[in-house]
């Protein structure tokens, strides 16, 4: 087709994509859990996400796959969730303000694989780990 739509289809990964290629020097500005101001870029953020896709996959995770994720809104999380989407798995955030039984339940049902987790949920999914059989690593 000619003109001026895109012709490819509008995945959530080839959003990141477009922001790393026009705008690959624009900041994120966000501040990690641990206190400090984190800055980076559209085009280290894509390069990020894509070595998320590369660690999933060597963990054996693929379309469809469901990874969890437990965490506050920070760059990291960021990178996550287009590295999950990127492989074609399902990036499946979990609110850590429910309930632990809350939380057992709805990751047991959705079956995830691997839940990535901030360093403030440690002490949470040490307490869940033994009740979610599906979870095959926590980073």
């Amino acid at each position: 087709m000619l003109g001026l739509m895109q012709n490819y289809p509008l995945l959530a990964h080839t959003i990141l994509d477009h922001a790393a290629l026009n705008h690959g020097d624009r900041e994120m500005v966000t501040r990690a859990i641990e206190g400090p101001i984190r800055r980076i870029n559209y085009h280290d953020l894509r390069l990020r996400a894509l070595q998320v896709a590369k660690a999933l996959h060597n963990e054996g995770i693929s379309t469809g796959d469901r990874v969890a994720t437990m965490a506050w809104n920070t760059d990291r999380h960021f990178e996550t969730w287009y590295g999950v989407m990127g492989i074609g798995a399902i990036c499946h955030t979990l609110n850590p303000r429910l309930f632990a039984e809350q939380l057992v339940y709805i990751i047991n049902h959705a079956e995830d694989k691997i839940l990535f987790i901030d360093l403030t949920f440690v002490p949470l999914a040490e307490e869940l780990a033994a009740k979610l059989p599906s979870i095959k690593k926590y980073i």
